[in-house]
């Protein structure tokens, strides 16, 4: 095995290209090498000295999220925690205060895991993910980006270096919230993230919501369109049924397909009262 320290972006597109693979907190790298899931890759590039990747700046779009920004700073991030605030809701879910300390919102997002707690927020708030190689930048939105259980479009040699989020519209709030066994060091047995836009009388504008751990990846439930014009409690309930019809989970010693279906409903008509009362 070969180890690189990366002084500079570009000196970290270097070792990609001749096929490191980046390592930052490591907490899903070093811990699936422990369980077995996978073996350490032979060629390891360190980017977590790289101060350019960090921290959260708004931008006149909305606002730019370091790759390597730990879920403990977004989770007490105030820009992020006031404004989009469905994604707070998520970081503060991952693992524990430790593992929240040295994981990145790049590495969890490049990970892949339906069962993602920031994923579910990242969708339904819009986020586009910068991804960069020595043969140049592009921009992918995050609903683009992932095609199964720790799979994704990115090329082999391109980093993700910046989570893009768009301004959310006016009176709009969203939330994320999960179904776990236990607060701490656990993953969902399912979540669900909601974005909602209120109209100036208090009824739905429109609804975004997406699923956690219900299918191969996170997913956008589609036909909302027809709760504009609800009450909140009238899309809520539009919203659960929609979401338990859509999910398609399996069953495994964690929870039954069926039991996930009914609850990803709940989970996702919670979302969307404590997404409005931000709003």
């Amino acid at each position: 095995m070969s180890f690189r320290l990366a002084s500079t972006i570009d000196d970290a597109l270097d070792a990609l290209a001749s096929g490191a693979r980046p390592i930052a907190g490591g907490t899903d790298l070093v811990v699936g090498a422990r369980h077995g899931k996978a073996p350490l890759p032979e060629h390891l590039v360190a980017i977590d000295r790289l101060a350019e990747l960090r921290g959260v700046c708004a931008t006149d779009s909305g606002v730019a999220i370091g790759a390597l920004t730990t879920h403990h700073d977004i989770e007490h991030d105030a820009l992020l925690g006031s404004t989009w605030s469905a994604l707070a809701d998520g970081s503060a879910l991952v693992g524990s205060p430790a593992t929240r300390h040295v994981g990145t919102l790049g590495g969890n997002v490049m990970n892949s895991s339906p069962a993602m707690d920031t994923g579910a927020p990242l969708i339904v708030l819009g986020a586009e993910v910068e991804l960069r190689s020595t043969r140049g930048s592009r921009r992918v939105a995050i609903t683009d980006l992932w095609t199964g259980p720790g799979r994704h479009r990115a090329a082999d040699d391109e980093l993700c270096t910046v989570i893009h989020l768009p301004a959310p519209a006016a009176h709009s709030g969203s939330a994320y919230v999960r179904l776990e066994y236990r607060r701490a060091m656990e993953i969902a047995v399912v979540g669900a993230a909601a974005n909602v836009t209120l109209r100036a009388d208090g009824t739905v504008e429109c609804v975004c919501v997406a699923l956690t751990a219900v299918a191969p990846t996170i997913v956008s439930v589609t036909g909302l369109d027809h709760v504009a014009g609800m009450s909140v409690a009238d899309a809520a309930a539009a919203v659960r049924s929609a979401a338990s019809a859509q999910a398609r989970p399996i069953s495994d010693v964690r929870a039954s397909d069926e039991y996930r279906r009914h609850t990803v409903g709940v989970m996702a008509g919670r979302a969307v009262a404590l997404a409005q009362g931000r709003g």
